[in-house]
């Protein structure tokens, strides 16, 4: 369809800029450290280095859940996310914990940590994470598990060629395929009708789409919509 074309949102912008090096953060923290109204913190690149090496699994648990300063205090909230960087990359940090940081966290030095766990949960975490950028989302719609590249799919911060590319994908289960096909109607009703209705017929079009989708979708306000369920029901 030559819709396609208009997918032009700058959500579809899936190249990710290039990842800060922590030396330039850690650098900023540590000066922030020398004047943070007589604080006296051990340097931030010693404590980093503690962390992202500790196999105290109580020790890093604290610091995962600790509650980040306030804001206003710019020098210990600066040092308090540069060290979860470390927490968040640490696999002696307990898993329930890494969880929680990849659900929660809004930073991207973190998200992108957590992006390249090892377990499953954890990038899940972070594919559902509505704080993620959009090019890490995309990176994660292409992860080996399925059940990372589903809660991608989900995340609000998707882009429509994502989410085309994911209801055509034969490997997408008939869950993710009823929520795609839900897209510009039920959810997210204030969508972009074309591109919306575009997720929507290609949904209709994966042989993963069940019977129950396929008839909702027949009385779908789009007739592309309607004309491929119906195709489906007739097969």
């Amino acid at each position: 369809m030559s819709e396609t074309g208009q997918d032009t949102t700058s959500q579809d912008q899936d190249t990710a800029p290039q990842d800060a090096t922590n030396a330039q953060s850690n650098n900023a923290a540590d000066t922030n450290d020398t004047n943070d109204g007589g604080a006296n913190f051990e340097p931030l690149t010693n404590t980093y280095e503690e962390l992202r090496h500790s196999e105290d699994s109580a020790e890093l648990s604290h610091f995962a859940r600790e509650p980040l300063p306030p804001k206003e205090n710019q020098a210990a909230f600066s040092r308090a996310t540069a060290l979860l960087e470390a927490v968040a990359g640490n696999q002696h940090t307990p898993l329930e914990d890494r969880v929680f940081l990849a659900s929660t966290m809004p930073f991207p030095n973190i998200l992108v940590k957590l992006s390249e766990d090892g377990n499953d949960e954890v990038r899940a975490a972070v594919a559902g994470n509505p704080d993620d950028k959009n090019w890490l989302v995309g990176r994660l719609t292409k992860d080996k598990a399925a059940v990372v590249r589903e809660a991608a799919l989900r995340n609000p911060q998707a882009s429509w060629k994502m989410r085309l590319e994911g209801a055509e994908n034969l490997e997408t289960s008939a869950d993710t395929l009823d929520f795609l096909a839900k897209l510009g109607v039920e959810e997210e009703p204030k969508a972009p009708v074309v591109l919306a209705t575009m997720v929507r017929r290609a949904a209709a079009l994966n042989p993963n789409c069940s019977q129950a989708t396929l008839a909702r979708l027949v009385k779908d306000e789009a007739s592309d919509v309607q004309h491929a369920a119906t195709g489906r029901l007739a097969e």
